[in-house]
């Protein structure tokens, strides 16, 4: 493993074979088995500063991180669907010499990666946590497919405002709807001003149809346990939140919180985090990890 800090920026780069990915680690050295964090569409690691701070506080180790392009991350090969993202996070946890099981958590679009990595690699994967996720069947809604080719004219028109450097004041307004403290909170604001990031974010949600395709190849397994923490009251939006329940009642070990009051991003900050950490508790007891 090649670990390099860079000066100003939190945690450690990690090299996967040519190219680095930004890492942030938390909670004891010593504990098992790690907590894997993926972020969602135009994500990046300190969306899971929060949760990682509660995380180390109940002895849990987790790993938060940048995907290729994103954040502090280098760019990865194209095109950056499913596939390539979950073959960066093999060799990152083979870079890290990370050999032992891990739970992975995802937030967003983020579920569709945790998904596809914990069916194509099932010996290492004991549980999984969807935070407001996406799923494959969302694809399936009336609303779907059209709803995703807007936000991806969005995220495109994002890419060229922040070439003119127009994303830098907007991002004043919208770098922390999750409500981070500091570092994470400045890092973020940097981070959503930055062309670089908007121009590969804007390739992973091109590849979004592709990459929702790959991950519902195949389903869970029914032991294997799974948590799904949703934003909002049970009640509200029914239609979605019976699309995102449903991993989690076809698990044997299945978990379900809806979080009142939580918004989509709110749902990873200071008021509303803690129910993804009984989430990853669930998945563990089940685990009998």
């Amino acid at each position: 493993m090649v670990s390099v800090p860079r000066a100003g920026v939190r945690g450690e780069f990690i090299d996967v074979g040519g190219r680095a990915l930004r890492v942030v680690r938390a909670g004891p050295a010593a504990a098992r088995p790690l907590i894997v964090l993926e972020h969602g569409a135009f994500g990046c690691a300190a969306d899971w500063a929060v949760v990682q701070a509660r995380l180390a506080a109940k002895g849990f180790r987790s790993l938060a991180y940048d995907r290729a392009g994103l954040g502090h991350s280098d760019p990865g090969p194209q095109p950056r669907d499913g596939r390539a993202i979950v073959s960066d996070l093999a060799a990152l946890l083979r870079a890290l010499d990370e050999r032992g099981p891990v739970v992975v958590v995802g937030h967003s679009m983020g579920g569709l990666m945790v998904r596809l990595f914990a069916l194509t690699h099932p010996d290492r994967v004991l549980g999984v946590v969807l935070v407001d996720a996406v799923t494959p069947d969302i694809m399936r809604l009336p609303a779907g497919p059209a709803g995703i080719r807007a936000f991806g004219r969005l995220l495109r028109a994002t890419r060229a405002a922040a070439r003119l450097g127009l994303m830098r004041p907007v991002s004043l307004l919208t770098h922390n709807l999750i409500g981070l403290d500091e570092p994470a909170k400045s890092e973020k604001r940097g981070i959503h001003g930055s062309p670089s990031h908007a121009h590969w974010a804007a390739e992973e949600v091109a590849m979004w149809p592709t990459t929702s395709r790959q991950s519902e190849e195949t389903e869970f397994p029914p032991a294997l346990p799974i948590a799904v923490i949703t934003a909002g009251a049970e009640r509200s939006r029914p239609l979605l939140k019976s699309i995102q329940a449903v991993p989690a009642l076809a698990s044997r070990h299945g978990y379900i919180e809806h979080v009142a009051g939580a918004k989509h991003a709110s749902l990873l900050g200071q008021r509303f985090a803690d129910p993804i950490v009984r989430g990853v508790e669930q998945v563990l007891a089940a685990a009998k990890a």
